[in-house]
C-alpha cells in the first residue's frame, strides 16, 4: 500500500501567486523543505515575506509558538533556477490554466529531477491526461488541487489521469492527509468534483437573472437566507472574479462537446467584456465602491390569516404546520385527492411548494389561484422565504401568502413567476449534476459529498440533502423545468430516475426506495 511522502522528501512548488505560495506554506507546515520556484524575478522572494507576515500574525494571536514559526520559516526556500529542483522528490505546479504551458513546465521539470519524482498538477479544470501525455513519464502525473486559500480550505481533489500510475495517486492522497487535509480520489473529467458540480450554483443564478425573476442581491438573500448558503451566486462570483468564474464555465463547456448544462451566460460574458470583474475590479453585480451596494426588496408587512387549511402532506415543508399553530393560526387539516401534492389553503388561494412548474401553470391545472414557494434548507431556522404568484393574481391573494409567512417570523421576496424559483431549481441542478458524477464513476457518493461541503462550503451535500427533500420530487422538479424550456440542460440523470441514491448508503435506505 502507498504510503505518505516522508517529511524527508524536498517539496517543490512553481508558481508564487496566491496559490502556490498558499500550496507552500502547507507543505512547509508539514515538515518538509519546500523549494518556491516563479519565472518572474523577484516573485518567489516576495512571496516568502508576504507568508512571513502571515505567520508573525498568527504567533500574536497565539495559534502558532514562535518556534513553530520559525521552524516553517527555514523550510521555505525560494529558488531562481528550475535546476534547483533537483532533489524535490515532489513538484507542485501552480501556475496560469493553459495547457500547453503546463505542458511545457512540466517538461522543464522532468529534465531536472530523478525518475521516481511524482509531479503534480494544481489545474482546476484542464485534463491531467492531456498534461500527462505530453511527458515523457506520464505515469508520475497526478492532479492535485487545492482550493483557495489553501492553507484554511481542508479540501484537496487527487485526480488520477488515464495515464497516471495508481501508486502515485495513492502516494499524494496518503501524502495529503499527512498534511491536514482531506482528501478525495476522482478520475480526469472536466472540472473534476467540485469545479463541475457547482457550476449549476452559478448557472441557475444567472439564468433566473437574466429572465428578470429577481436582482442579484434578492436572489443572494434567498439562496443565503432560505437555502442555507454562506454566500450567494452573484456574490460569489463578484469575490472570485468574474474573468476566473466564466473561463472555468467556459472550459468545462466546450471539454464537454457544449453540453447545454455548462453553458456560459452573456451576462457574465458582459461584465467580463467591460472589465467588470468583480471586488478585484471594485464593481461587479455589485458596486463596492458604494457603502450600500445591495439593496433587497423585502415585502412589506401584512396582517396575518386567522385560519388555514393543510391539505394533504407538505413534504420536506411540514415543519410549517408546527410553526403556524405555535404562530397561533388556527390549522384545519383535509384530505388530499390521490393525484394531489399536499398545499395550504388560506381562504381561496392555495400555497404550494414547488414542483418546477410555474405558479401559473398549477393555478391553470387546479382551477385555483395557486402561489408557490420556495424550498428552505430548514424552514423553522430560515429568515427568509420566497414565492411566486400566478400572472394572473391579485395584491389581495398575495398579500394572504405574505402575510401568513410574516406571521412565523420570516421575510418575505417575491421572485417573477420562474419555473422552480432559486432554491429548488438549484439544488434539483446540483443534485443532478452530482449524480452524473457518481453514475459516471468520475467520484464516489461519499467523496462528492465531501466536495462540496469541504470545498465549497455547502450547507449540505447536493446528493443527502436531495434524499431529504425527497428524490422523487427533486425529478419532478427537473422533469417540469425540461418542459417549461425544453433543453436538453434540464435531463434527468438515470442514476436519479432510479432514485439510486439512497442504495449507496445502507440497507436502511435501500428499504425505503423500495417502499416509496
Amino acid at each position: 500500500m502507498s504510503q505518505a511522502l516522508s517529511t524527508n522528501t524536498a517539496v517543490g512548488v512553481i508558481g508564487a501567486g496566491t496559490m502556490g505560495a498558499g500550496i507552500a506554506l502547507v507543505a512547509a507546515q508539514a515538515g518538509h523543505q519546500v523549494f518556491m520556484f516563479d519565472a518572474a524575478p523577484d516573485a518567489s522572494e516576495k512571496a516568502k515575506v508576504n507568508l512571513v507576515k502571515q505567520l508573525d500574525k498568527r504567533v500574536d494571536k497565539g495559534k502558532i509558538s514562535q518556534e513553530k514559526r520559525d521552524h516553517v520559516v527555514s523550510l521555505l526556500t525560494p529558488i531562481n533556477n528550475i535546476n534547483d529542483l533537483a532533489s524535490a522528490g515532489l513538484v507542485i505546479e501552480a501556475i496560469v490554466e493553459r495547457l500547453e504551458i503546463k505542458i511545457e513546465v512540466f517538461k522543464q521539470i522532468e529534465s531536472v529531477v530523478n525518475d521516481d519524482c511524482i509531479l503534480a498538477t494544481n489545474t482546476s479544470s484542464l485534463s491531467v491526461t492531456a498534461i500527462s501525455a505530453g511527458l515523457n513519464r506520464p505515469q508520475n502525473l497526478v492532479g492535485m488541487h487545492f482550493f483557495n486559500p489553501a492553507p484554511i480550505l481542508p479540501l484537496v481533489e487527487v485526480i488520477t489521469g488515464k495515464l497516471t500510475a495508481s501508486s502515485v495517486a495513492k502516494s499524494i492522497f496518503e501524502t495529503a492527509k499527512a498534511w491536514g487535509k482531506t482528501p478525495v480520489h476522482c478520475t480526469s473529467t472536466p472540472g473534476f468534483i467540485v469545479n463541475r458540480v457547482a457550476r449549476p450554483f452559478y448557472g441557475e443564478g444567472l439564468r433566473l437573472a437574466s429572465e428578470q425573476a429577481a436582482s442579484p442581491a434578492n436572489l443572494d438573500a434567498i439562496m443565503k437566507e432560505c437555502g442555507g448558503f454562506k454566500m450567494g451566486p452573484f456574490e460569489l462570483m463578484d469575490l472570485i472574479g468574474h474573468d476566473v468564474n466564466y473561463a472555468v464555465t467556459k472550459t468545462v463547456y466546450e471539454a464537454m462537446y457544449y453540453d447545454p448544462r455548462y453553458k456560459p451566460s452573456l451576462i457574465q460574458k458582459d461584465l467580463v467584456d467591460a472589465g467588470l470583474l468583480g471586488r478585484k475590479s471594485g464593481k461587479g453585480f455589485y458596486d463596492y465602491n458604494s457603502p450600500t451596494h445591495q439593496s433587497i426588496d423585502y415585502l412589506a408587512q401584512v396582517s396575518a390569516p386567522k385560519n388555514i387549511v393543510i391539505v394533504g402532506d407538505l413534504g420536506v415543508a411540514q415543519a410549517l404546520v408546527d410553526m403556524a399553530k405555535a404562530a397561533g393560526i388556527k390549522v384545519e387539516h383535509q384530505a388530499a385527492n390521490v393525484d394531489q401534492t399536499g398545499y395550504i389553503k388560506i381562504d381561496d388561494i392555495a400555497l404550494a411548494l414547488t414542483d418546477g412548474r410555474t405558479a401559473t401553470e398549477r393555478s391553470a391545472a387546479n382551477q385555483t389561484n395557486t402561489l408557490v414557494f420556495d424550498l428552505a434548507l430548514n424552514y423553522q431556522q430560515a429568515t427568509t422565504i420566497a414565492l411566486a404568484a400566478s400572472i394572473h393574481c391579485d395584491d389581495t391573494a398575495l398579500a394572504k401568502a405574505t402575510g401568513f409567512f410574516q406571521a412565523l417570523g420570516k421575510q418575505v421576496l417575491q421572485l417573477a413567476d420562474a419555473p422552480g424559483l432559486a432554491v429548488m431549481r438549484t439544488l434539483a441542478m446540483l443534485a443532478n449534476e452530482a449524480a452524473e458524477v457518481v453514475h459516471q464513476g468520475v467520484a464516489t457518493y461519499e467523496d462528492v459529498e465531501t466536495s462540496m461541503l469541504k470545498g465549497v462550503n455547502y450547507p449540505a451535500g447536493p446528493l443527502s440533502w436531495s434524499e431529504k427533500v425527497g428524490v422523487a420530487l427533486i425529478v419532478t422538479v427537473l422533469r417540469n423545468l425540461g418542459t417549461m424550456y425544453g433543453e436538453d440542460r434540464y435531463r434527468v440523470s438515470p442514476w436519479l430516475t432510479l432514485c439510486a441514491i439512497p442504495a449507496f448508503h445502507s440497507s436502511q435506505h435501500s428499504s425505503q426506495v423500495k417502499e416509496s
